[in-house]
């Protein structure tokens, strides 16, 4: 599967107040009408052991220079928020300054499936911003050029 180039997202939320998030290459958009995204975590990660229970989520979308930040929140057990400018999305949870798009929503459905768990994220606010994607192929971040 490292031949498939897939966009890379930022997954956020509020667990007991704090922020948590993990890096991201499994996400896409599933519906217009109503709007819906979509996205897969590993089951047994640590940071979606915090976050599997939380109702509403916010998705950063990656700008190409944000490599640093895709590593960044791909490491278990660091303070992934460190150094990193955020803002609140209408539901609370982060969002990332300078992704080329912010995405915040209500999780609708859970979905076991082999070693990950698919989440269903009913979009109540979405922005959007320019700039080139951040791309994840053949196991290493990538850009456009």
């Amino acid at each position: 599967m490292s031949r498939f180039a897939t966009g890379v997202v930022v997954v956020t939320g509020l667990s007991d107040g704090q922020p948590v998030g993990f890096t991201c290459q499994s996400f896409v958009p599933l519906s217009l009408e109503p709007p819906l995204v979509s996205f897969a975590a590993g089951s047994v990660g640590k940071t979606w052991a915090q976050m599997r229970d939380l109702d509403e989520l916010a998705i950063s979308v990656l700008a190409s220079d944000h490599q640093h930040l895709g590593a960044q929140f791909a490491v278990s057990g660091a303070d992934k928020f460190a150094g990193v400018e955020v803002v609140a999305a209408p539901n609370g949870a982060p969002l990332i300054v300078g992704a080329l798009a912010h995405i915040s929503g209500r999780v609708v459905e859970r979905i076991v499936q082999g070693d990950h768990e698919v989440a269903i994220v009913a979009v109540s606010h979405l922005e959007s911003f320019d700039g080139e994607p951040l791309l994840y192929f053949r196991s290493a971040f990538r850009s456009l050029t």
